[in-house]
């Protein structure tokens, strides 16, 4: 939270730089006047705010920095000046914009922009005591001569075994580092292959504390307590990228809901009025970091035969399924209230389908077909995803059925980007209409 403060702080702090050499350059050049050379300002700032946040000025690499501050900076200004001629000359209103105003204005601020944010890095340093990201030492039953870290815990004094096939043990664990950004594990060597896996899954970036080179999937080196570090894993997104997923899940589901309340209503209606019972279908599914949340659902099968820890899949001819269960479900109704998963931030509009911990490929349980299936809950679950667009949903009958939807889960989230996010919605929505048509 208090990096988050400094990005508003610093976000605030580059609209008045480019705001006050624009006024400057306006009290100088009395002919074009102090309002001309704001009214510059404010078409340049919300281009240069745009362009900063898709280049990652507002990062916690950038804060404590100073040469990539300023850098990143200077490069989102240049981008805004450029964008702002051409719309100029585009709409023919060039003529009217005093081209040394604005070229002084735009140099000026350039000045502004990088001595601020040279100033910025070091009061940024102070309020985060040097460290711009939250770690974590785990200490795994060995010894380890470092520093005493800020945050550390012992796996012995809480009694937690790193088993990949118990997912008590990695809800256990994704409780246990949310909140950290960095997460760095001391452990045998003969355990650095398990913690590999566990760390791909928890949505951080996460380091094996080693003294050798070993063939533990390393995807880059580290340091800590003076001990070199396996970078094992890495956050999928960046925390710009994470804001840019959110503000996409917001600005479509609130509209949604609200369009969506009179179908809503009348969908509760029809079930309450079909079979008795709860209206939604309440389950516990494994979300981001391994964690496990409440999915909600209109309930489509009678109370007495509802399966509520997913050992059975639904099929078509499945007889526990009411009659406007049957509707619901063909039509994918069922899925709606999930926006209010999305809406609390359980879950994404996009992501990997959620699953209950007792689903089945065939007589495996999930994790059992592939021990990658844990990596997969590395960002939130979604409504839909690059494997449902692909055709893979419905019952797991053979392990095959769930190898085909983790290796589409596994290459969304390594090639994750906005567009793609847009691309896999609208799909999904082609899908849903061409079902319903047909």
């Amino acid at each position: 939270m208090r990096r988050i403060s400094l990005y508003f702080e610093l976000m605030a702090l580059d609209t008045l730089a480019i705001a006050v050499a624009f006024f400057l350059i306006g009290l100088i050049r009395v002919e074009t006047g102090v309002i001309s050379g704001l009214r510059l300002s404010l078409m340049l700032i919300p281009i240069y705010i745009g362009y900063a946040i898709q280049g990652e000025t507002f990062s916690s690499t950038a804060l404590l920095t100073p040469r990539v501050n300023a850098a990143k900076a200077l490069t989102a200004l240049f981008y805004a000046v450029i964008t702002v001629v051409f719309f100029l000359f585009a709409l023919g209103t060039a003529d009217t914009v005093s081209r040394l105003t604005f070229g002084a204005g735009s140099v000026l601020s350039a000045i502004f922009l990088a001595a601020t944010r040279f100033a910025f890095c070091r009061y940024a340093t102070q309020r985060l005591e040097g460290a711009s990201i939250n770690e974590l030492l785990i200490i795994d039953d060995v010894e380890l001569d470092c520093p005493k870290a800020p945050h550390m815990v012992s796996t012995k004094a809480i009694g937690f075994e790193p088993d990949l096939g118990n997912p008590e043990m990695l809800q256990r664990l994704g409780l246990l580092v949310d909140g950290f950004e960095r997460v760095v594990v001391a452990c045998s060597a003969e355990r650095r292959t398990r913690w590999t896996m566990l760390l791909r899954g928890a949505n951080i970036n996460g380091e094996i504390v080693a003294p050798e080179f070993d063939s533990t999937g390393i995807v880059g080196i580290g340091l800590f307590g003076g001990h070199d570090t396996h970078i094992v894993s890495r956050g999928p997104l960046s925390t710009a990228n994470r804001a840019k997923k959110r503000a996409l899940d917001l600005s479509l589901t609130v509209p949604a809901i609200i369009a969506l309340t009179p179908l809503l209503l009348l969908v509760a209606i029809a079930i309450r009025l079909d079979s008795p019972g709860p209206i939604l279908f309440k389950q516990n599914r494994v979300g981001r970091g391994n964690r496990l949340f409440q999915i909600m659902k209109f309930r489509s099968m009678r109370v007495e035969t509802s399966d509520s820890s997913g050992n059975r899949s639904a099929s078509r001819t499945d007889d526990r399924i009411t009659r406007v269960g049957k509707f619901i479900r063909s039509t994918s109704i069922d899925e709606l209230p999930q926006l209010f998963n999305v809406l609390i931030g359980d879950m994404s509009l996009v992501g990997p389908r959620p699953h209950a911990l007792g689903s089945m490929a065939g007589n495996q349980l999930f994790w059992e077909v592939d021990h990658k299936y844990w990596m997969r809950h590395s960002l939130k679950p979604g409504i839909t995803g690059l494997a449902q667009v692909r055709g893979y949903r419905g019952a797991t009958e053979v392990p095959d059925d769930l190898i085909n939807r983790l290796g589409a889960d596994l290459e969304y989230i390594e090639s994750w980007t906005l567009g793609r996010e847009l691309i896999i919605l609208a799909r999904t929505l082609g899908v849903v209409v061409h079902r319903n048509a047909f």
